[in-house]
């Protein structure tokens, strides 16, 4: 499996992806509010969404995993 992570300490503001989506790499899984910034997180490879790992609201670290993907099933 494969981790899309947080780039930054922020809060979860929104979540794009659901479990069983088809992702390719670069695609917004979700989206990280920090000092009224949003920034996005990106699918590091394509592959089905196989878990949301973050709630909405929820504060995440730099590195934090936030969405499982699945490789086997390549964008």
């Amino acid at each position: 499996m494969i981790e899309a992570r947080a780039d930054i300490v922020g809060n979860i503001w929104k979540i794009t992806a659901r479990v069983g989506d088809q992702v390719a790499k670069g695609d917004t899984v979700a989206v990280l509010e920090s000092m009224k910034m949003e920034i996005p997180v990106v699918a590091p490879a394509g592959g089905h969404v196989s878990r949301i790992l973050v709630d909405v609201n929820q504060i995440v670290q730099e590195g934090d995993a936030v969405v499982e993907i699945d490789p086997t099933a390549s964008a």
